[in-house]
């Protein structure tokens, strides 16, 4: 598979080719990490134990007098998600043997980098980050590494094309601080003093963000809308402006925003800002550079055969 990446001058007319990569891919990545972890999550939450093997008959809702069983609702989910489900679990098996075949090892340096790339590049409007716990996505990211590690193991990068990937695009490795953020989002000033009232009475920042918050996406989330910036530009401006002035655990003044509506942020962790230097990100881009050279054909399952893996479906 080896190869020369010879189309990276065509691009540097366009715009920067880690921006677009950056911008998009840890969200889709982390899209398809999350899409697995949920899964699997949810599966291994309706799975019975050892007390309730023989409680299929268990009913688990009603609906007027019809009842659903604990065997209906996981034959549906088998139906739903199975096969895609028990792939990725095949693909995760396979990559970790290949990883031990290939000794390809994962540091925590590279998972931190990667999780500070997918934080910078957030969109407020993806809501899965922020749905993870840090070792639940630290466990995820590393899996992704793996993956991208083994499907890229025998692909050849320019030296020189790699160092002037990094001097064209310096500033995505710039990392600035970000500020782990909830809010609150009301009607008015009045519903927003009293709002805060409450927060200073002792009630709880999430709970009031599901019962008062004007903004549903983020209130299913107790308010939380992840990890931003103090020049963030795709919130509303008033936000940064808000958690620029506070350190972890600390709650905000009301505020207006710009559609006249009122804000209550709090900020559950401060993460310092960092500039990554050319060494501690090389290996990053060579990767980077590396996946773009891969024909879209190339999968987990091109692996399958090398490791002897088989499954229910009986599908090559």
């Amino acid at each position: 598979m080896k190869s020369k990446h010879n189309n990276y001058s065509n691009q540097t007319n366009q715009k920067p080719l880690s921006q677009r990569r950056l911008k998009t891919k840890p969200t889709l990545t982390l899209l398809a990490i999350l899409l697995i972890g949920n899964i699997l999550w949810f599966i291994s939450w309706i799975l019975p134990d050892e007390k309730q093997q023989d409680g299929g008959d268990e009913v688990v809702a009603t609906i007027d007098k019809k009842k659903i069983t604990r065997q209906d609702w996981m034959a549906a989910m088998e139906t739903r998600y199975g096969k895609e489900t028990l792939q990725i679990l095949v693909n995760e098996a396979v990559m970790e043997k290949a990883a031990q075949e290939y000794d390809i090892k994962v540091s925590d340096e590279e998972i931190d980098l990667e999780i500070a790339l997918i934080r910078s590049a957030q969109d407020k409007t993806d809501s899965t980050i922020q749905e993870l716990t840090d070792e639940e996505l630290q466990q995820k990211v590393r899996a992704q590494l793996i993956l991208e590690k083994v499907l890229t193991k025998d692909v050849v990068t320019d030296a020189e094309q790699v160092a002037d990937y990094y001097e064209d695009n310096q500033s995505l490795y710039n990392i600035p601080t970000t500020y782990r953020t909830s809010i609150i989002i009301v009607e008015s000033e009045k519903d927003a003093k009293s709002v805060k009232k409450e927060l200073e009475e002792g009630s709880d920042f999430s709970v009031l963000a599901r019962e008062r918050s004007l903004d549903t996406t983020s209130a299913s989330l107790g308010g939380d809308i992840g990890f931003i910036t103090k020049s963030q530009k795709n919130i509303d401006t008033s936000i940064p402006q808000a958690v620029q002035n506070l350190n972890a655990d600390d709650i905000s003044e009301p505020f207006v925003m710009k559609d006249g509506r009122y804000g209550i942020v709090y900020v559950k962790e401060v993460n310092d800002g960092k500039s990554f230097t050319y060494e501690e990100v090389k290996e990053h881009i060579e990767r980077v550079l590396s996946l773009e050279q891969l024909p879209t054909s190339v999968r987990p399952e091109a692996f399958w055969k090398e490791f002897n893996a088989s499954w229910f479906y009986g599908e090559s």
